[in-house]
């Protein structure tokens, strides 16, 4: 099991943020969690991470219990790629050492590397199409462009989970359709790790995703086969408005049905 997490909620400042949360991720399983701004995502993943410990409930990660094992050691093997992250780097460190630093999960190189590691590095960035970026330094980077130089990050300490947290956030649609691309490149790989893809836009979901948890209001609201998740009904639901899901090509479109004006002449 990747995943296990049993009845976990969480509490800040006397609001409910996540209600007896229940996901279990198996391995050779890549998942989607779906939900909309507020919806308690963020928190799930500190958790996983262990960044914040469950009011109440359990929580294993890559076999490991949460009060029986060292988290720091755990988070060694999660990747994790998120707009808090970009915020963290350092906008004057080239692209190849912010992938490098991935070894170390620290925020800026200090620990010493060896032709093997720079070897892996230029490796990942080449797979990811981001070799010409080597020497150029993060602040020059487009919004694409630090994506894959962050995942190619995450990649180098070749681990076994790796969430991907609205990774097409700030992206056009020609950038997102290359970014999307190149996940699916690299979930298709034989040593891919377990992949968490986490959005509020169905239309990222590649068909590689053969899973889903919808996460409404701190509360799980459905999970399974994304196929069976990804209905007209399901999603009408889950958002509270009528909309219908189209699949094409194996990915699914959401459109919203209009049921009365969206704005009223006086």
């Amino acid at each position: 099991m990747i995943i296990d997490i049993n009845k976990a909620r969480w509490e800040r400042n006397d609001e409910l943020i996540l209600k007896d949360v229940n996901w279990q991720v198996k391995e050779g399983e890549h998942w989607c969690l779906l939900g909309l701004n507020g919806s308690g995502k963020t928190t799930l993943l500190n958790m996983i991470n262990g960044y914040i410990w469950p009011s109440n409930g359990e929580i294993t990660v890559l076999g490991k219990k949460f009060g029986e094992y060292d988290l720091r050691e755990l988070r060694k093997s999660i990747g994790w790629v998120s707009t808090s992250l970009q915020q963290k780097l350092y906008g004057s460190e080239t692209a190849l050492h912010i992938v490098l630093s991935g070894k170390f999960a620290t925020i800026g190189l200090y620990d010493q590397t060896d032709d093997e590691d720079k070897e892996q590095a230029l490796s990942l960035m080449t797979s990811l199409g981001c070799a010409s970026l080597v020497s150029r330094t993060y602040d020059t980077l487009s919004q694409g462009q630090r994506q894959r130089v962050l995942i190619a990050r995450a990649l180098m300490a070749k681990p076994k989970l790796l969430i991907l947290d609205e990774p097409c956030t700030g992206l056009d649609v020609f950038a997102r359709e290359q970014l999307l691309g190149m996940i699916n490149k690299v979930v298709a790989r034989d040593d891919a790790p377990t992949v968490i893809y986490v959005t509020h836009h169905i239309e990222e979901i590649l068909p590689c995703f053969n899973k889903t948890l919808l996460l409404k209001q701190g509360e799980v609201f459905d999970s399974g086969a994304t196929e069976q998740v990804l209905t007209s009904d399901v999603m009408s639901r889950f958002f509270d408005v009528p909309v219908e899901v189209e699949r094409r090509d194996g990915r699914n479109w959401l459109f919203v049905k209009q049921t009365e004006p969206l704005w009223t002449s006086s």
